[in-house]
């Protein structure tokens, strides 16, 4: 039922274009559209992301991908105006995280990680900006849509019409955090059409800038096994 009003909503979307002005509550056909971005970010399988997280000495990048349907990322991360001490790999789940550094870290993550290295630790989204980008990327991708009927209810709102790399977009906040009730306005999802996915930008308490998630900026790469 979700995918059919979607259809039905894709003329609507497109006749109102750039001068309809938000905030506003979203219509029915949006959040049809919202109902289905993280369905369709599992169905796809994985994205390639591309992860600025904002941090004391400038930012750091993380640059890799993220499997929806085993819920691990990998990547490689560099530090934006700051020194490398942070450049290395990064591999994370829900629950863990290891890093290795690498003080010249390439632009991609190698297909084959290397063996040694690395070193693990519990991934704790209430510890720092870097965690908590992680857990909100893996939490981008759900196995089922969610009920957009209840969306208008937590905080779902359409703000303005976008671009995202020459694709048309629109811009909403909401829906709220399933572990953060109330933080719908501390997040933004750039969304098209179809419901597909190309960029979030969340407030992280305590930052004075938002962590932004871009998707698809480069090609996208299985994960490699762990081992």
């Amino acid at each position: 039922m979700v995918v059919l009003a979607l259809g039905a909503g894709m003329g609507a979307w497109i006749a109102a274009g750039s001068g309809d002005s938000g905030p506003r509550p979203v219509t029915a056909d949006e959040a049809s559209r919202l109902a289905i971005m993280r369905f369709r970010d599992f169905q796809a399988g994985g994205r390639a992301v591309a992860i600025t997280v904002p941090d004391t000495a400038g930012e750091i990048v993380v640059t890799g991908s993220v499997d929806y349907r085993g819920k691990s990322g990998y990547a490689v991360v560099k530090g934006k105006g700051r020194n490398d001490s942070s450049a290395g790999l990064i591999r994370w789940t829900t629950t863990r995280v290891a890093v290795r550094p690498m003080p010249a870290a390439p632009d991609n993550a190698p297909a084959h990680p290397p063996a040694d290295g690395w070193t693990d630790r519990a991934l704790d989204p209430t510890a720092g900006p870097l965690d908590r980008a992680l857990a909100i990327v893996l939490g981008l991708g759900n196995d089922r849509p969610d009920n957009a009927q209840l969306l208008p209810q937590n905080g779902a709102a359409w703000i303005a019409a976008d671009q995202v790399n020459g694709r048309p977009v629109d811009v909403f906040t909401g829906p709220e955090s399933r572990d953060r009730p109330g933080n719908a306005e501390s997040v933004r999802y750039w969304l098209a059409a179809d419901g597909i996915l190309y960029r979030v930008r969340a407030t992280i308490p305590g930052e004075t800038d938002p962590v932004v998630i871009d998707f698809d900026t480069h090609e996208f790469v299985a994960i490699p096994p762990v081992g």
